[in-house]
């Protein structure tokens, strides 16, 4: 009885995981073997694509055959199950074997005769051919998905693959993982290696250091990546801005690394002169003190020296001028709650709509797709309406990702704890050391100006908000400490969503909103309503939404001048 081996192969992972495939051929060699007499010595199983040279267990079947010289006979399905590329063919001719191959009918060894051994070359290239041309198809497609502004493979850290809807959407588990790493490196502060044990320190997350530096050169963060050599703009939302991006490419690059210093000083980078612009910088004088005083570049300057702990005292001042009183604080907190659940209500059946007219769509084109096949319409009315229907569709979807990077639970968290950290961040701030000071006002403030006598912060949003109003003690406009209905709910829907136009529009109009809440409510109450019912648009239809709200504004205010001019 002569010896053999079995080969049998399937491309992917899902199709062994099918369970059909790999049993299948195994059966039907087998019973091959034992109708003509052949004694299976072993049976070998790949699970990858046969177009390159390479898969193990082929291998593994070499070097079987090479190590047993009485077993020269191969049995496989057939030709493609076998290879799909020329080396491997050329390898088992080397080895003088026999390739029994039952589905085609065919015995390929040295001494089949010429006629076989063409056949079994035609349906090597024809194998060949099929991958190259699903390769070429599978190409076409990436390109296209490029094109439409959708990365056609596996996104960075912070995304994932949405695969019920084919596009890349934020992963809020590791987002914030890549918003820090950039943040971090774009102070020139870290190196790679400092940077990725911060990382392991803050996160758990192992990073090798050129990983890092892959990820910190990535365009895909602000909105842009690169597909085949061309640059496309993603549909995907940036989760680093364009300023951060450049600062730690310069970094990188070596042109922002920052000269090391021999003594840290905490409030460097954080204050400039209110004389004449220049930066503040730190001295240690005696081995002992700190002093902060003008770099001076414009010449002689006014402004005198400070030590650290006075200019430290000095900055606590714009930490109490941001303080939410407790009873003020707990109301806000109460509304920002109650709202995230309104709001969460109104883009869950934003997305429903969005959905339903997304199946719709998809139904019209696949059913208009059969009636072009059939000859029902003709190929110009399929090419228009097509045509119109994918643009809805990409039109469709990008109203629905409005809506879902906008539904963040964690938000109306963040919010909370944002005006906690406000009526919170003075008594802090005196319990900390100079370098926690620093950082809890880096938080709060995007530079400050000094002078001889006062400190003249730059807030960042949305304190800049929260100082006004306590700065004023206004806190009624937000909220009504004996609940009563008060028109706060529109500027408080704005500072949940910081646009800008409408926390103008809003504050402005509170200007002429009285006290009691009578004439001016109805104002407001018109505002909020048409901003919360429409929240999730791009920023052009809110601009569109504020435009009309301020023409309705104007004539309030024209109806109200005429009802109290004296006949």
């Amino acid at each position: 009885m002569r010896q053999a081996v079995l080969y049998a192969r399937v491309s992917s992972k899902d199709q062994e995981r099918e369970g059909f495939s790999i049993p299948a051929q195994l059966k039907f060699l087998r019973e091959y073997a034992q109708t003509h007499e052949l004694n299976v010595l072993h049976e070998f199983v790949d699970v990858e694509t046969a177009k390159t040279t390479g898969r193990k267990q082929f291998g593994e079947m070499v070097r079987f055959l090479r190590d047993h010289k009485a077993c020269r006979i191969v049995l496989v399905e057939k030709t493609d199950r076998l290879y799909r590329n020329f080396r491997d063919c050329v390898t088992l001719e080397d080895l003088d074997v026999e390739i029994h191959l039952p589905k085609e009918g065919q015995i390929i060894s040295k001494d089949s005769k010429s006629q076989t051994k063409l056949v079994h070359g035609i349906q090597l290239v024809i194998a060949r051919n099929y991958i190259e041309n699903l390769r070429d198809e599978v190409r076409k497609g990436m390109r296209e998905k490029a094109a439409q502004g959708i990365y056609p493979s596996r996104p960075p850290l912070g995304y994932r693959n949405n695969k019920l809807l084919r596009t890349i959407e934020v992963d809020h588990d590791n987002a914030p993982i890549a918003q820090r790493m950039f943040e971090l490196y774009a102070t020139g502060t870290h190196s790679l290696a400092s940077l990725r044990g911060f990382l392991k320190a803050e996160y758990g997350k192992v990073f090798s250091k050129w990983h890092l530096e892959k990820l910190l050169k990535n365009p895909f963060y602000i909105g842009t990546y690169e597909w085949e050599g061309k640059s496309y703009a993603g549909t995907h939302r940036p989760l680093v801005s364009s300023e951060i991006f450049a600062r730690v490419r310069d970094v990188l690059s070596g042109k922002a690394r920052p000269r090391k210093q021999k003594h840290e000083f905490a409030f460097s980078g954080l204050l400039h002169c209110a004389y004449d612009n220049c930066a503040v910088t730190a001295e240690f004088k005696k081995q002992k003190y700190t002093y902060y005083r003008c770099t001076g570049y414009r010449g002689k300057c006014d402004l005198p020296y400070f030590r650290e702990e006075v200019m430290a005292d000095r900055l606590g001042q714009v930490l109490q001028a941001i303080r939410i009183p407790d009873d003020v604080l707990a109301q806000l907190e109460e509304s920002l709650l109650s709202d995230k659940t309104h709001e969460e209500t109104l883009r869950k059946r934003q997305a429903e709509r969005i959905e339903q007219r997304l199946v719709l769509l998809r139904k019209r084109l696949e059913q208009a797709y059969v009636d072009r096949l059939d000859g029902k319409i003709t190929e110009e009315f399929w090419e228009a309406k097509s045509a119109e229907w994918q643009d809805e569709e990409k039109a469709l979807l990008g109203s629905l990702r409005e809506v879902e990077q906008a539904e963040n639970p964690e938000r109306a968290l963040d919010r909370v704890r944002i005006l906690e950290l406000a009526n919170r961040a003075y008594s802090l701030y005196v319990t900390q050391t100079p370098q926690e000071k620093a950082k809890l006002l880096r938080m709060v403030l995007s530079n400050c100006a000094v002078d001889a006598v006062s400190v003249y912060p730059t807030y960042r949003k949305p304190f800049d908000m929260i100082f006004e109003r306590a700065k004023t003690g206004e806190w009624w406009a937000w909220v009504d400490l004996n609940h009563r209905p008060r028109p706060y709910q529109g500027l408080l829907w704005c500072y949940m969503h910081s646009s800008v136009a409408m926390i103008t529009l809003l504050t402005t109009s509170l200007k002429f909103v009285p006290r009691d809440g009578t004439d001016g409510k109805r104002i407001l109450d018109y505002l909020g309503a048409t901003m919360v019912q429409h929240a999730g648009p791009g920023e052009g239809q809110k601009y569109v939404l504020v435009g009309r709200a301020y023409d309705f504004v104007l004539a309030e205010q024209k109806k109200s001048s005429r009802q109290t001019t004296p006949s």
